[in-house]
């Protein structure tokens, strides 16, 4: 067996190598594989041995199954530090980061590669205050999702999301990181630095089928212009649609979505999860 280290946090008692999982797949090699693909996998639980010199060996071993996975998720629970959350953070574990930031006005950074000839304060390269409407962060180990929200308070398991006016976060409600720095932790330490890859950002243009997801007149940069202009205090969320998932919209065409599908918070938590 190759040589390793491992490093642990200090806990009360010894820690010894007691057992070995093995993760086994069909065989694929020599075959394009995607992430979406039909191969079949197997786990198994190995007791491990230790000779007179604490080699390790791996012995013959059983199914995993979900007791199995019970009590080492208990095991690896009470070895967990626990810490008190943030007010604002609504969900914390290892494989997901979900938060929500109050209505906020904040400095703008607009660098419009094609403005519109009729604007009155995005025309040019600025940098100027323009209110925010309460948004909802959803970090994981792939990207970042960004929803508005409804009302300026803590969001609950039935509150409806709405889309995002940041022009740079995708219809399906993704950051575009384009050149930005990713936060390398997924931890409430980390929610700043992914604030500031939101809101400290330069905006060069809406992606492709965000113009459709505000109502009224004008679209999304007339808006965003309005509101520098006007200097005004209070987003009007009123003119952001409802988020609905999977809904692809296109340049020139109207949306297109199932009505009363639009998603809550409660819903993309179980959709995170069931990834």
């Amino acid at each position: 067996m190759s040589d390793y280290s491992t490093h642990f946090e200090a806990v009360d008692g010894r820690l010894v190598l007691a057992n070995a999982i093995l993760l086994y797949r069909s065989d694929t090699r020599g075959l394009s594989r995607s992430s979406g693909d039909d191969s079949f996998a197997f786990a198994s639980m190995h007791p491990v041995t230790l000779d007179s010199e604490d080699r390790p060996t791996i012995e013959a071993g059983t199914p995993l199954t979900r007791a199995h996975l019970r009590q080492w998720t208990e095991a690896l629970g009470r070895t967990a530090i626990p810490h008190i959350l943030p007010e604002n953070v609504l969900v914390s574990n290892p494989d997901v980061l979900v938060w929500w930031v109050a209505e906020q006005v904040r400095p703008a950074y607009f660098a419009l590669s094609s403005p519109p000839d009729d604007l009155r304060v995005l025309g040019a390269r600025t940098i100027v205050p323009v209110p925010y409407p309460a948004h909802l962060f959803v970090a994981t180990r792939s990207g970042l999702g960004i929803f508005a929200l409804p009302a300026n308070q803590r969001p609950t398991a039935d509150t409806r999301l709405l889309h995002s006016p940041i022009l740079n976060v995708f219809v399906e409600g993704h950051l575009c990181w384009g050149n930005i720095a990713r936060p390398k932790q997924l931890s409430p330490a980390a929610i700043p630095e992914f604030e500031r890859a939101v809101f400290d950002s330069w905006s060069t243009h809406p992606n492709p089928g965000q113009e459709f997801t505000v109502k009224g007149k004008g679209g999304l940069i007339a808006l965003w212009d309005d509101l520098a202009a006007r200097r005004a205090r209070r987003f009007p969320v009123s003119r952001l649609k409802p988020f609905i998932a999977g809904a692809r919209r296109r340049t020139g065409q109207k949306q297109r979505a199932n009505p009363g599908d639009p998603f809550t918070l409660e819903r993309l938590i179980a959709a995170i999860a069931r990834k």
